[in-house]
């Protein structure tokens, strides 16, 4: 539905007003701070139509407006226009993305730094995908008895796995057996690989065969890890701070607590195919439990190939002009990192 220009002026102040303050809007308030050029009831009157069309509600009869998730939905698609992030915002997200950790790390410290910047939930979660391909693997002595696997995947993922070794084995064999791991295992899917059969281990097997077979279990183990869908979060504390979530914190704190131990959250996070960025607000999720927030996240990949996802989480009342852009940037931060260290 589109609406006229002085309705559509009327909304945009509503949102800016309420995102600002958390408190009803009412026509006193927009009469005195935007020029208008029309009186105070009149402006009444135009905040009982938005209300009628369901742009606007209102909380108590006395009460000013406050945005509907249609509101917010109109308000989104028409009128932010993506601005240029402060040097410095660009700055912070650079410094986070372009250390050069394992994508575990990685996405750790930039949700961590997204949700400080925003005093939001920050989010983010990796692109369940069957064929990534091992980059690198490489298996290091740490004793007489011990040994470190170290996998790297074509997502940036990094997985680490504890071996025992038998104690017979000699630098010669680890030597052999990365050489074996770089021919047979670098450039091939990790599903693939963990597929193959490992050959039984006769009793007089090599130590070097003896490493391979624990190896071969291990690629096995990994292979099911990766497949999981996991989600790094940070900022939750922030939730608690935010004006519309203070007056019931119970209710507040059990739907952080559901989002972390259900799919809602890695539901919400999901974008479909055709639609990289997106943002869902209120009623817009298929979850009761999500009605109350918005999230606006963005896909960021390794060269052309979809890694994972990166989000910020808050109530409807979110600063949307500032998220979003927010978002974009760091998914393309995030992106020009993974593919530098990646190719």
């Amino acid at each position: 539905m589109d609406l006229d220009p002085r309705k559509q002026t009327i909304l945009r102040a509503v949102v800016v007003e309420y995102v600002r303050g958390a408190e009803p809007v009412g026509s006193e308030m927009i009469a005195t701070r935007y020029e208008m050029g029309v009186k105070s009831a009149t402006i009444r009157n135009e905040l009982a139509d938005l209300s009628d069309l369901g742009f606007l509600e209102q909380p108590h009869t006395s009460a000013g407006r406050i945005p509907s998730d249609q509101g917010y939905r109109y308000y989104v698609d028409r009128f932010i226009v993506e601005p240029q992030l402060s040097p410095e915002l660009r700055r912070q997200v650079k410094s986070t993305t372009e250390d050069g950790d394992a994508l575990q790390e990685l996405l750790s410290e930039t949700t961590r730094a997204l949700s400080r910047l925003t005093h939001l939930l920050s989010a983010a979660t990796v692109v369940r995908n069957p064929n990534l391909i091992v980059r690198s693997i490489v298996v290091s002595a740490l004793g007489p008895k011990q040994a470190l696997l170290v996998v790297v995947l074509s997502n940036g993922a990094v997985v680490n796995r504890m071996l025992e070794v038998p104690a017979e084995l000699t630098l010669t064999d680890l030597g052999r057996v990365n050489e074996s791991l770089t021919s047979q295992v670098v450039g091939q899917g990790l599903r693939n690989v963990a597929k193959t059969k490992a050959q039984a281990v006769a009793p007089n097997a090599s130590a070097g065969d003896q490493l391979l077979s624990g190896i071969q279990t291990a690629l096995k183990s990994i292979a099911k890890e990766v497949n999981k869908v996991s989600v790094t979060t940070e900022g939750e504390e922030f939730l608690f701070g935010q004006p519309e979530f203070q007056r019931d914190a119970g209710a507040l704190a059990e739907l952080i607590d559901s989002l972390k131990e259900s799919d809602v959250l890695v539901e919400a996070l999901q974008a479909p195919s055709d639609q990289p960025q997106t943002v869902t607000i209120g009623r817009e999720h298929r979850s009761s439990k999500m009605h109350q927030l918005s999230v606006v996240r963005q896909s960021f990949y390794v060269g052309e190939h979809e890694a994972g996802m990166i989000a910020l989480v808050g109530p409807t009342r979110m600063a949307y002009d500032v998220s979003i852009p927010l978002v974009n940037f760091t998914a393309r931060a995030l992106t020009h990192s993974l593919t530098k260290f990646l190719g």
